[in-house]
Parts: C-alpha cells; structure tokens; sequence
C-alpha cells in the first residue's frame, strides 16, 4: 500500500488532502527548438511547479513501452499440462454394479486389433551404411577433386575414319564420367564441347539388362553389375565407353599423385601416340605415248588444266640464236640409204635437235625436213628420269640414236670448234681432238703449181688456163668453200678425189652447171682413171 508522501498518510480514499493554498495547475514546457527543429524535453517540474518524486518517461517511451509484449522478455509461457484422458473402460475397470442387479453377462471376449494401432508399435527401420560408403563422406571428401585423362580414340580402320583427341574426366565426388572433346583451329568441326555428358558408366550389365533400352530410360543399380570405378583408368590401357575404344595415353600430375597413394602405382609414363606421317605415295606417270615431249605429257598428270613446264629464262637469253651444226650419215643395212646424208643443228637455248636432209637429184629420195626441233633422249635412260642428247655428245665419229635410226657425226662446221674451245671442260680431249684436226684439213689450201712445174707439163698450163677462164666466166654459182666442204665431206680419208657417181651426185645438189662445155672439158682434165676425179682442182674454177 503507497503512502502520502507529503503527510506519511496511506494513499487511500478520504486520507488524501490538498493544498487549498496552491493556485498554479500548469504543465510544464516539454517542447522546444534548436537549430530550427522541434525538440523533446523531458518535464523537470509537476504540475503547477511541484517537485518531481521520480524520473518520468516520455510519451515515446512510454509507448515503446506498452508495446513490448511479455512474451519477447520472458519467452512463451508454460501451459499447464493437459489432464490425461482415460478411457471409459479404464475409468470403470474393475467397477461392476451388474450381478448385484440379476444381471448375467457373457464370459470375456478378446479385444479386435487395431491394424494401425499395431503397425504403430513396430519398431522404425534404421539405415546402416559402411562409412567407405557413406555419399556424404565422399562428397564432403573428395569435392572438387576431378582426375583427368588424355586419350585417342582410333577409327582410321573405317571408311573415312581419323584418329580423335579426347579429355576424359572422372569425378571423384560421385564416381561420374565426362567425355570431352578437343578441337583445333580450323579443323573443320561443329565446337561441340562434349561426346559424353557426365554419367555414371556401367562396367558390366546383369544377363537380361543387355537389351535394356539404355537410351530412354535411365540404368540403375538392378540392371548393372558393376560400376566403372577410378582403378578401371589406366594410363597405358584400353577403356571401352558406349561401344567406342579409348586408349589412354596420358593424365595430369594430380591424377599421378592419387593413384600413387591410392593404389601405389607410381609408374604413369606418358605414351608417344604421335603417328608418323607416311612417306608419300609415289606418283607414278602413265607410260610415254611418244608425242611431243616427256615434260609437256607430263603436265596432265599434275593438274586438270596442264601448265607448260618452266623453261631457263637465262639460258635462253645467253643462247638465243646460237645453233651448232654437224654433217651426219644414217647407218642402214640398205644400200640406197648409204650415200644420204643429213644436218643436225642443236639449239643451245633450249636443248633441241632438228635433222634437215639436203636433197639430192635423180636419188629417188625427197629431201627436207627429217626431224623438227624436239629433245632426243639418250638410248637406255628411262621415261620418269630422261636423259637428253646434250652438246657434249656429238664430235665427229659419234654415233646419235634418234628415236631408233642410227646416225654417225661425219663433220662440223667453225662455229662447234669455237664452242668446244670455249666449254672444253664439256668434252673429252679425243672429242676436241677429233674436231680440230677435221677443221684443219678442210681450211688446209689446194697444192699450187710453181713455175718450173708449169713449164714442164703443158697439161699443167692447159688446166691452169681453163680454170682462169672458167673464173672469169663465173655468174651466179656457189662458193667455192661450200663446195670444198661438200666434197671434203664424202671424202673420209682427205685424199682429194671421189667417185665419179660421188662427184655427180655433189654437183647436182650444189646444182653446179656440169652440162658447160668448160666445166665437162674441166672435168676431163681432172679425172684419174675410169672412177676417180680430183675435186682440189674442180673447186678452184669457182670463185669465193
């Protein structure tokens, strides 16, 4: 019970009084402002100025206050327990007022189950796993820690089959697989960056799961008897993974390190499956059909639209006109071709042989073009590596096979001297030889007559003269050096006379005029015996 504070009286009706001598009942200010804004005070004095018992609270405060429920300071309260419900037969066991009232009853029956009632009271089914088994501890255990193998997958065996790079990783956490794939640049495929999603693989399927429709519906433990595990990764060894065979060649340092303290092996060397490039196949041309040359045949070999073959640009420019000509004769068993005879001029700017066959009058044979400008290979070369005839092959004595027909260098002209003289490093020393003496007798003068000859043979004089008027008679006939050459040319052992046939023959294909009067009377004066003439002396009725 509170008491009066100013009279020690109990705070009780009719014990309270006031103060009939107190005339102020204001409140005092509790608003106020600084700095502009309205401001909270806390009264210091009662009402009408009488002193303050206790600290009053604000109105905030005291809201605040009034808020708050218990329950946030002293938690929830306790209820008290409910009263425990007894059944009616539990309540009135053993509390019978029936025989007392005549009243029979029936032995007792035994009570009906309750079929929840008793499932209720079977005790609850725990779950035991081994802790090597335990998917937590392994996850907790083995999260984020992901072996990783490299492995080729080779189906080089098929039909446009290749040999593939794969990334096999194998996921510790849950014992999955993912297959990834490695692309290059350009290498001409989709970016699809795995074969395999991860999966759990099965190792070995029950007898009837093999026709189990994998491919709708997922395999679960009932129809796999084993599971690929991290033993089953080997570097080294083969793994077949839906139906395709990977070889493993190679893994990272931490797949190394685990396999080293989970099973001891400490042996993973990386295996080279590089392959070697094959060697080349060989390409193999179609055999020479012998037209036009083995280079230009060659071409349509190579490619669908044949290029001509690249020529020696500078070669053609150092030898551009320069021509090595030689007199040649055809080695034949029949008789008509032992007297033929032909020219071959071998260009220098490009290798190439033409044969021209000077004609002859009355032989039977038309002359002309034998052979145009080509390449002649060499006897016994063969057609992927031929050999051309080049100018060291001819000299005189040579013998040059042309496309099967044999023919022997009988002679050359200043021009190859020149050019053996210059390239001597190109030709044997017989070869030189051969050439310089032939040059030398043809350039060799005819033996001239001194004076006391002339006077002492008076044939002498008479052929002297005929000679002179023959000169001076002389229109529009060919030199005189042209026609030594002719004649030097069938005369092989340089003796200075022919066959009459022989002789005939040069004047007809020099078209020399031997139808005069003076030239027939020259070539009386000239003739030694029935079948021999001396060309020295013919020669010089003709000017040069």
């Amino acid at each position: 019970m509170m008491s009066n504070p100013l009279h020690g009286l109990p705070f009780l009706p009719g014990m309270s009084f006031k103060d009939s001598t107190k005339t102020a009942f204001h409140r005092s200010q509790t608003l106020g402002y600084r700095n502009g804004y309205a401001v909270v005070r806390h009264p210091t004095v009662g009402i009408g100025g009488d002193r303050l018992q206790v600290s009053q609270l604000s109105q905030a405060e005291l809201d605040k206050l009034a808020s708050k429920a218990p329950v946030l300071t002293y938690g929830q309260p306790k209820q008290a327990p409910r009263a425990e419900f007894i059944p009616a037969y539990v309540a009135f066991d053993k509390k019978v007022f029936l025989e007392s009232q005549g009243i029979e009853l029936n032995p007792p029956e035994k009570m009906a189950l309750d079929p929840y009632t008793e499932l209720r009271k079977q005790p609850l089914r725990k779950y035991v796993t081994p802790t090597d088994f335990d998917q937590l501890k392994q996850f907790l255990t083995f999260d984020k820690q992901v072996l990783r193998f490299y492995a080729i997958w080779d189906d080089t065996d098929s039909m446009f089959g290749e040999c593939r790079t794969y990334i096999i990783h194998y996921y510790l956490m849950d014992d999955t697989v993912e297959i990834r794939e490695v692309h290059e640049r350009n290498d001409g495929r989709d970016p699809f960056p795995l074969l395999m999603s991860r999966q759990r693989m099965p190792k070995v399927l029950v007898e009837n799961a093999k026709n189990f429709p994998r491919c709708v519906l997922e395999i679960s433990d009932k129809e796999v008897l084993e599971w690929y595990t991290a033993k089953d990764f080997i570097v080294g060894k083969p793994l077949t993974i839906l139906g395709r065979t990977f070889f493993i060649y190679d893994c990272d340092p931490f797949t190394r390190q685990y396999y080293k303290e989970k099973f001891g092996i400490s042996d993973l060397p990386r295996i080279d499956v590089s392959k070697k490039e094959p060697p080349p196949v060989k390409q193999e041309l179609p055999p020479y059909n012998g037209f036009g040359l083995v280079e230009d045949s060659a071409q349509n070999c190579f490619a669908l639209i044949p290029k001509a073959p690249k020529k020696d640009v500078i070669k053609m420019l150092m030898n551009e006109n320069k021509v090595l000509r030689y007199l040649a004769a055809l080695e034949s068993p029949i008789p008509e071709d032992k007297d033929r005879r032909f020219v071959f001029s071998y260009f220098l700017a490009t290798d190439m042989i033409s044969i021209f066959e000077p004609p002859v009058r009355n032989s039977g044979i038309i002359g002309g073009k034998y052979l145009g400008r080509t390449k002649v290979v060499k006897p016994g070369s063969s057609v992927e590596n031929p050999i051309y005839y080049g100018p060291s092959d001819f000299f005189i004595g040579a013998v040059i096979e042309v496309f099967g027909h044999r023919f022997v260098i009988l002679d050359t002209d200043n021009c190859v001297l020149k050019y053996m003289e210059s390239n001597a490093a190109q030709y044997s020393p017989e070869a030189l030889l051969s050439v310089q003496s032939r040059v030398r007798k043809q350039e060799a003068p005819a033996p001239e007559l001194d004076n006391q000859q002339m006077e002492e043979d008076p044939g002498v004089q008479e052929l002297e003269a005929l000679i002179d008027t023959i000169q001076r008679q002389g229109k529009d006939r060919p030199c005189r050096d042209n026609i030594r050459k002719m004649f030097q040319i069938y005369d092989k052992e340089a003796s200075g006379h022919v066959d009459r046939e022989t002789f005939f023959k040069i004047c007809d294909s020099l078209h020399l005029p031997v139808d005069d009067s003076l030239v027939k009377e020259l070539i009386r004066m000239c003739s030694h015996g029935e079948d021999k003439i001396d060309y020295y002396n013919f020669v010089r009725a003709f000017s040069n």
